[in-house]
């Protein structure tokens, strides 16, 4: 059985903890490696060495740290095929679906080349007489990220890349359910010139959490994942002093209009609810059908998602893969059980598939409701598996007022042939990332990502230009030089002449 261990110092570490993690094929239901999980002891072990560490990797220039990244981004390259398929193996996405992955968390890693522009600070010559005021971002010290099995590659590269270019040193808690790439991808950085100890990955459940977050020598925390555990790290690290970004749940919305063009949307859909298995934080979970166009909108969907290609993500001919353990697959076809119940209608069941040869695998098709009511349960909850729901509304109001009344603000989108529609949904909807006939309003890496509401616990989002300012702190200078005047004491609020 392959075994896998901690990454501290530049190196494997094994730890002290006894405590043994499963790892599996969700292709094909078999366990495929054990991984550690981490004590106490062991997070604290690795703080040790990244506080270390940060004293001489601080000191490093941007240039310097930027050449180390701009090297790590051509391993990752070169690298890549090896990477994508370590994501197919232990997440299952298929193959094309983790490659764009990949290329996602690396685009961060280019913007994170860039550190040398982004650090510069301000100056301002003779602020008073003979005054001068210039100010600087310096970083904070051991960072932290705590990342979902979703994305292995991806959401921790979001973190890492961009706290290390700005001088701190990181420790990663990735997924236990799909460790293998972050591991690799340590390997690599440390290839690339990365000193021991910068970069350091502690595998673990809630008590290697519950050691970050009480670490005080941790300075500050990124967290991805559900709502009520972003909830938790977010009030615990504040408890803790320590600066945190904690992104939650989402319930993405895709509003329809009748005038939008309906094989673009039908499309749209088909990828953002059903790519990945629906396991993304950005996946759109609920189509607002607007007026007239709801008949013809669900029954263009069910034909796609009735033939929709479920198998290995290695598999060329699959479009969707498997769910990532037994567990999530028996969570998301309950939610399905329950919207049955509750009086949804069942347009397309996905639950019954079987694949000749992978039966042990974590598979299921696709699942298509109908007049789903917003007071259900699987409209109000984030499944987080391939199921689209379709709520009928009568006019652009009600959709609007629908997206705005929801818990969650993650990401949301419009379908609509109208520049007055589209510019007033965007404008006035209470969500932190929309997209105008684009299905996955996910930015680019130069931009930022986050939600509203309660899918966002903490002040800034994620990479771009507010992680620069989320993994630094501002410092002002203001100065004077003696000019020989002697002057006398003053004892009132300074004021500049």
């Amino acid at each position: 059985m392959n075994s896998i261990e901690h990454f501290v110092d530049g190196k494997i570490f094994k730890g002290s903890s006894k405590k043994i993690g499963k790892v599996f094929s969700p292709a094909t239901g078999e366990q495929t490696s054990e991984v550690k999980l981490a004590d106490k002891a062991d997070v604290n072990k690795a703080v040790e060495v990244a506080k270390k560490a940060f004293l001489s990797w601080s000191q490093k220039t941007p240039l310097f740290r930027a050449r180390v990244l701009f090297k790590f981004k051509e391993l990752i390259e070169k690298n890549s095929d090896e990477l994508t398929k370590i994501i197919v193996s232990e997440h299952g996405k298929v193959y094309e679906d983790a490659k764009g992955s990949l290329t996602r968390g690396l685009e961060v890693v280019e913007f994170a080349c860039g550190i040398p522009q982004l650090l510069k600070g301000e100056f301002t010559e003779n602020v008073g007489t003979n005054v001068d005021s210039w100010s600087t971002r310096q970083p904070l010290g051991v960072c932290a990220g705590i990342t979902p099995f979703n994305f292995p590659a991806m959401v921790p590269m979001w973190m890492f890349p961009m706290a290390i270019a700005c001088g701190n040193t990181f420790i990663l808690k990735p997924s236990e359910k799909d460790p293998s790439c972050s591991m690799k991808l340590a390997e690599l950085f440390m290839e690339a010139g990365l000193p021991p100890g910068v970069f350091n990955i502690v595998n673990g459940d809630k008590e290697a959490v519950d050691a970050i977050i009480n670490n005080k020598d941790i300075t500050a925390v990124s967290f991805v994942g559900s709502t009520p555990i972003a909830k938790y790290i977010y009030e615990n690290c504040a408890k803790n002093e320590k600066r945190v970004q904690a992104l939650g749940g989402a319930k993405n919305h895709c509003v329809i209009m009748p005038d939008c063009d309906l094989d673009q949307a039908v499309n749209g859909l088909m990828g953002a609810a059903y790519g990945s298995a629906g396991e993304r934080c950005m996946a759109q979970s609920v189509a607002v059908a607007v007026g007239k166009i709801a008949d013809p909108l669900v029954k263009n969907l069910s034909k796609k998602v009735e033939s929709l290609k479920v198998g290995p993500g290695l598999d060329k001919k699959s479009q969707m893969g498997p769910l990532i353990t037994k567990q999530h697959l028996d969570k998301v076809k309950g939610y399905v059980d329950i919207g049955v119940k509750e009086g949804a209608k069942l347009v397309v069941d996905g639950r019954k598939l079987k694949l000749q040869g992978y039966e042990k695998g974590f598979y299921m098709g696709g699942c298509l409701f109908d007049h789903v009511k917003k007071d259900m349960k699987i409209y109000k909850e984030e499944i987080f598996g391939p199921v689209l729901s379709v709520v009928r509304v009568r006019d652009y109001n009600e959709a609007l007022n629908l997206v705005n009344d929801h818990e969650f603000g993650n990401g949301t989108s419009i379908f609509t042939r109208d520049g007055d529609t589209g510019r007033s949904f965007a404008s006035n909807v209470k969500i932190g990332m929309v997209g105008i006939n684009i299905p996955i309003p996910v930015p680019m890496a130069f931009h930022s990502f986050g939600g509203w509401k309660r899918s966002l616990f903490g002040d800034q989002h994620i990479h771009g230009p507010e992680g620069v300012r989320f993994y630094t702190k501002l410092k002002t200078i203001t100065s004077r030089w003696p000019s020989g005047i002697k002057s006398d004491p003053e004892f009132v609020m300074p004021t500049m002449k």
